[in-house]
């Protein structure tokens, strides 16, 4: 079930995103008088799933969800309508609009991309805001995971800052970002009450870009080990735990935090062990319980809420819009810099590449309009972005081969951009099947 709420926030994401992209060239065209033959949802080789026809325009749905298009009279395009360009050039065809008109024809789906991205972020500051956790806040310092404890992190630092820049807003991400995306090389650490300095070292920009590990935290802030619920049948239930008691030692060894109690647990897994708790802030009590194969007691643990004070930054609908660039700004500017990073080798294209399953796997598995309009909003950029890479059969191309048409004057011939297209046609789809076979390699083997 849960993969198939997924599946369906992706397939209704980009049902939106590839309509959205299609109209931003439906239109100028029509505005330039351009004919237009078709617009689809979805690609139809062979056959589509529906269609019917208004003017000179057949709209339909096509079979195979790999993207959309809009054919456009008098265009090389992947149609390879080469009877139609073999006429006379037609006043409505797209191959008789001056450079400029044609230009705009382009460029129109990625600038709806664009403006949409910019567009849904701003919508969600606008209703829902961000909520967040002042670093200063995280006051027990932090939980790390292996990949943390890589790094060089210890249970218990305070993150002062990263790469020189200081820490506002408590979490992994920005350590990730700040060494793929930007390099860094040190992190600041306050450890038992000093100031401490971190290399990192260059091979970790490699090491956290890989697709094993974009799932792990790095770190998590630190907290006591307070019981949130009890699960039924449990050894915690036999036991007769409470919600809100905090355990702080197991077999005689004290337990502040959670992360010291999970690490004893598991030494003992499956045996029976002595728990003492502070019940109600006032009592000591002690549980004798036998923990699962696992090291688990069977309850869910309180969370960050339940012990610092989180910030919720409001937005009213003129702030919001300008934070929605500054965040489409950012994110478009991380992409750049993440190609950069692949050219020099520092990131491997097959960690960083990732097909629809990587995609869907972004999506949360239950329906949540806010991720859903925060994933849509970066897909349509990521759309806008990579349409607009100087590849034929991309509207980069196109426009790059109407950019060098506009300052030489010289038009590129039909057989060129035929083969042109032809070739960036079989680029494309090359990285797409690469894309989704490491998907199918990450799942399978």
């Amino acid at each position: 079930m849960d993969y198939v709420v997924m599946a369906g926030q992706l397939f209704l994401s980009l049902s939106i995103l590839i309509v959205l992209h299609e109209m931003g060239h439906f239109f100028p065209a029509k505005w330039f008088n351009t004919r237009v033959e078709k617009f689809y949802l979805f690609f139809d080789p062979w056959f589509e799933l529906f269609k019917y026809k208004k003017g000179d325009t057949e709209y339909g749905i096509g079979w195979l969800p790999l993207g959309g298009y809009v054919k456009i009279s008098g265009m090389i395009d992947e149609s390879m309508d080469r009877e139609q360009m073999k006429l006379p050039p037609q006043p409505w065809e797209f191959r008789s609009k001056p450079a400029w008109q044609r230009l705009i024809i382009m460029l129109g789906g990625v600038t709806v991309n664009f403006i949409l991205g910019i567009l849904l972020f701003g919508l969600v500051l606008w209703n829902w805001g961000e909520e967040y956790l002042p670093n200063e806040n995280a006051t027990y310092g932090i939980h790390v995971d292996s990949l943390g404890m890589d790094l060089g992190l210890q249970n218990g630092d305070k993150i002062l800052a990263i790469g020189g820049n200081s820490v506002e807003k408590f979490g992994g991400n920005f350590l990730r970002r700040e060494i793929i995306i930007n390099d860094a090389k040190t992190v600041t650490v306050e450890r038992n009450s000093q100031e401490k300095k971190i290399n990192i070292d260059e091979k970790y920009v490699d090491i956290l870009s890989r697709h094993e590990n974009k799932g792990m935290q790095i770190f998590a802030p630190r907290l006591p080990f307070v019981v949130s619920t009890v699960q039924k049948d449990s050894p915690a239930e036999k036991a007769a735990l409470k919600v809100k008691d905090k355990i702080i030692a197991i077999n005689g060894i004290p337990t502040p935090f959670w992360d010291i109690f999970s690490v004893e647990a598991k030494k003992n897994k499956g045996n029976p062990v002595s728990i003492k708790l502070i019940r109600n802030d006032r009592d000591t009590l002690t549980k004798n319980l036998t923990l699962t194969e696992t090291g688990l007691i069977g309850v869910t643990r309180a969370y960050i809420t339940e012990f610092f004070d989180t910030k919720k930054q409001t937005y009213s609908f003129a702030e919001a819009m300008p934070a929605g660039y500054r965040k489409s700004y950012n994110f478009l500017a991380d992409q750049i810099k993440a190609f950069g990073q692949i050219f020099k080798g520092k990131i491997k294209a097959s960690e960083s590449l990732g097909g629809f399953g990587s995609i869907a796997g972004m999506f949360p598995t239950t329906w949540d309009w806010e991720r859903f309009w925060t994933m849509t909003a970066i897909l349509s950029l990521i759309l806008g972005f990579m349409n607009l890479l100087p590849i034929p059969a991309l509207d980069g191309g196109h426009v790059m081969f109407l950019l060098y048409e506009v300052v030489s004057g010289r038009k590129p011939s039909d057989k060129f951009m035929e083969y042109a297209t032809i070739a960036g046609f079989v680029l494309v789809m090359g990285l797409v099947l690469f894309a989704n076979y490491q998907d199918i390699r990450r799942f399978f083997f």
